[in-house]
């Protein structure tokens, strides 16, 4: 099965008004740097250096970045650039910071003065997370490990640059997606609350870890309607349990019920740690609003994404779950496709992801957006 990271949550962005980022190419970035971490949502190579890790986590292969700059693979989950790039096309950079792995050792010090991507596909919040399909992924663990160790390599100078930079996050869904997988965990007698709290307070551990290496100000980005992927979609009328869109409804289920739980915590977290501040997206609720209004004419001027249930490359949908390959075939229609493959978003499609966690104006991202967020 591909690599599943929540590709869905794009669908939010259908929610927002224009066309694309516009501020690309800001003369000072908003921000000094940009730190990410999380799942294949944000990854720009990380698993390609991963030798252990399984091709079906990888993306360096055709047809992958077909639409990059350089018509290569990169090891983006998309035909071209991905979320965290185009977040940090806003702030001002050209693109995402480099992969940790792709880093010498030596350069790792001086890249941290501008950022680095520690996102690896697959990876989820819990530390077993996508090693049974990937074989290897950099963990949430490893990923905070790698950071804090070159914040520490920073010194005393550290501080003021990563409490004014960004740290940010789009994981979770891989472990929605895994706890879904298999007769047994749709059963009547599993515990949906014990393991979305079990969730929630790794989350948490995460983010003390973070503020305690100098990081203030936070993006997180929720799981989205996980269940309307294209794979979930086919995996969801394998097990007769579809929802009123058409996609995976107990996954769909669990995504909702995550994000308040999200929220709550970072609401008492920053309460709790001097100086924190942070922006969350309700992607579930964004994207079901845009399910809703899937017909509507505003929205496809808008957006022109008006194919929500099919990947482009591969073809993965209702009618199965196709993969994309070098031999598969691509849509020639890219930009009217929410989904790249079967779990991950267009170029497209996540463009208008970011310019509504950059501008949303209280919607769904909460309490302010990363535009606010910069400022503060």
């Amino acid at each position: 099965m591909a690599t599943r990271n929540g590709g869905v949550f794009v669908l939010v962005a259908l929610c927002v008004s224009g066309l694309a980022l516009r501020v690309a190419g800001a003369r000072e970035p908003l921000m000094p740097a940009m730190y990410v971490l999380g799942d294949s949502t944000v990854d720009v190579g990380n698993n390609n250096f991963l030798p252990d890790c399984s091709a079906e986590c990888r993306a360096n292969y055709p047809r992958y970045g077909v639409d990059f700059p350089t018509h290569k693979p990169t090891g983006r989950f998309s035909n071209g650039y991905n979320l965290a790039d185009q977040i940090a096309q806003f702030l001002g950079f050209t693109e995402s910071p480099p992969a940790y792995a792709s880093l010498p050792p030596e350069k790792i010090l001086g890249q941290m003065k501008t950022g680095i991507n520690f996102a690896s596909g697959g990876s989820g919040l819990q530390d077993q997370t996508g090693l049974l399909q990937c074989g290897r992924v950099y963990t949430m663990t490893d990923q905070l490990e790698k950071f804090t160790s070159a914040v520490q390599m920073m010194g005393n100078s550290s501080y003021d640059l990563i409490s004014r930079s960004l740290v940010f996050v789009s994981v979770g869904s891989n472990d929605l997606f895994e706890y879904v997988d298999g007769n047994a965990t749709l059963s009547p007698s599993r515990n949906d609350t014990e393991f979305l709290e079990g969730l929630v307070a790794t989350y948490k551990s995460y983010l003390q870890e973070l503020y305690a290496a100098g990081a203030r100000k936070f993006s997180i980005v929720s799981p989205s309607m996980v269940g309307c992927c294209p794979t979930q979609r086919f995996a969801g009328a394998a097990k007769k349990d579809l929802d009123g869109y058409r996609c995976f409804g107990t996954a769909n289920d669990l995504s909702r019920q995550l994000y308040p739980k999200l929220h709550s915590m970072l609401q008492d977290l920053s309460a709790d740690l001097a100086g924190m501040n942070y922006s969350i997206c309700d992607s579930a609720a964004m994207a079901e609003t845009v399910l809703k209004h899937a017909a509507s004419p505003t929205l496809s001027k808008s957006a022109n994404l008006t194919v929500l249930d099919t990947g482009c490359c591969g073809g993965a949908g209702l009618s199965g779950d196709g993969k994309c390959t070098k031999f598969a075939s691509v849509c020639p229609n890219r930009d009217n496709y929410l989904f790249w493959d079967g779990f991950h978003p267009t170029q497209a499609a996540s463009a208008e992801a970011a310019f509504a966690l950059a501008t949303d104006p209280g919607l769904y991202v909460r309490p302010i957006n990363i535009t606010r967020l910069a400022a503060l």
